[in-house]
């Protein structure tokens, strides 16, 4: 008993901190999940708080792991466990059974994992956190009292540094469809074994106060009864397919609506895209921005900017060539607002937040970046 006890110390605690980990190093990502869930539940009064509650639950979930693991206060993390797998499990089952949100989110996107996998792990857990808590007096902390807080608080302080860290300077591991050195056109893409949607053409047709579809063709004798009325024609989807491209729905359009996507993405040399999805830290970086696009300029390398608020960065920017960019698509791409994106052709190059002046600077002066075909 005493071996299975540790056994499953050790497990519990060390998924804890993997989940709190991975999340933490993208809190953004876990914060934009969170607001999928309560649109879901129509409370999206609670997405101001997102970022809040996605940072606090990072710390928690790793303080949690660490003190199983040293063996703190166990009665007292045991039902803190507890309340937090119960949870956990409750969003994994509604991901699974409602089919209203595709994946919960749990390993952030460095560990995809689908519904039933997610479903099946917190319920392994949640059975070694029952048995954890039934057992809690009988298991002793490894270490002395002074020592064990000492553990708590030195991973409560990392995991904050790490959640700073990847909000102002992006996520340590980049695992985005985006991130450096990935090839976009080839990430929209569909994956070799996907099937694609399959959609009929239907005609809607009105007869008798009743709207009747058919599907691909139309009967000689509705297209020679004057009593049926058309009313529509549209493409349908039939079968859903299977397997999704790593990027969806990215597109770049001029300001006039005319899409440039592959044009951009097919630019000979190199070129670099600031994605700024708006512009409400713009005082932090407009002077930086000035120098970078002059640096640019004197290098001849095309220099665009890529908003979710084209009206506005119209009469904010001059100079410069505007495109516009979904939102939600930027937010996907781009965690930091703005961040810079080094291209060479469709390939991102390199990934540098705002806030990193010096590694800026080293890329727009460096020949790998700089040559020109």
């Amino acid at each position: 008993m005493k071996m299975l006890l540790t056994v499953c110390r050790w497990l519990v605690g060390l998924l804890f901190i993997f989940s709190g980990l991975i999340k933490a190093n993208d809190p953004l990502g876990l914060s934009y999940k969170m607001q999928e869930f309560f649109e879901a539940w129509h409370l999206q009064g609670l997405h101001a708080y997102t970022l809040a509650f996605a940072i606090g639950m990072n710390l928690l979930e790793v303080v949690a792991g660490v003190a199983v693991i040293v063996g703190w206060q166990m009665k007292r993390v045991s039902w803190l466990l507890l309340v937090l797998i119960v949870f956990f499990t409750f969003l994994t089952s509604y991901v699974l059974f409602s089919g209203k949100i595709h994946a919960c989110g749990c390993f952030g996107d460095c560990v995809p994992l689908t519904p039933i996998q997610t479903f099946t792990k917190d319920v392994a857990l949640l059975l070694m956190i029952l048995l954890l808590l039934l057992n809690a007096r009988k298991m002793k902390s490894y270490l002395p009292s002074t020592v064990s807080k000492s553990f708590i608080l030195i991973s409560f302080i990392a995991v904050g540094c790490l959640q700073w860290y990847a909000l102002k300077f992006l996520p340590v591991l980049d695992c985005l469809p985006y991130a450096k050195g990935k090839n976009i056109i080839e990430g929209m893409k569909l994956p070799p074994d996907a099937v694609p949607d399959v959609y009929s053409l239907t005609f809607k047709y009105k007869k008798d106060g009743k709207e009747i579809e058919f599907i691909d063709s139309i009967p000689t004798n509705v297209t020679e009864d004057s009593t049926y009325e058309f009313v529509d024609r549209y493409d349908k989807l039939v079968k859903k397919g299977t397997g999704l491209p790593k990027i969806v729905d990215f597109s770049l359009t001029t300001l006039n609506g005319t899409d440039t996507t592959q044009a951009i993405l097919n630019e000979p040399n190199s070129y670099v895209l600031l994605f700024a999805k708006d512009f409400s830290t713009l005082n932090d970086w407009y002077s930086q921005y000035e120098k970078v696009k002059d640096k640019l300029m004197d290098k001849k390398i095309p220099f665009f900017l890529v908003t979710a608020d084209a009206e506005k960065a119209v009469s904010l920017f001059k100079g410069i060539t505007i495109l516009k960019c979904d939102a939600t698509v930027m937010k996907t791409a781009a965690r930091v607002n703005p961040t810079y994106f080094f291209m060479k052709q469709a390939t991102v190059f390199n990934k540098v937040s705002y806030a990193n002046d010096e590694k800026i600077n080293f890329i727009l002066n460096s020949y790998a970046f700089t040559f020109r075909n």
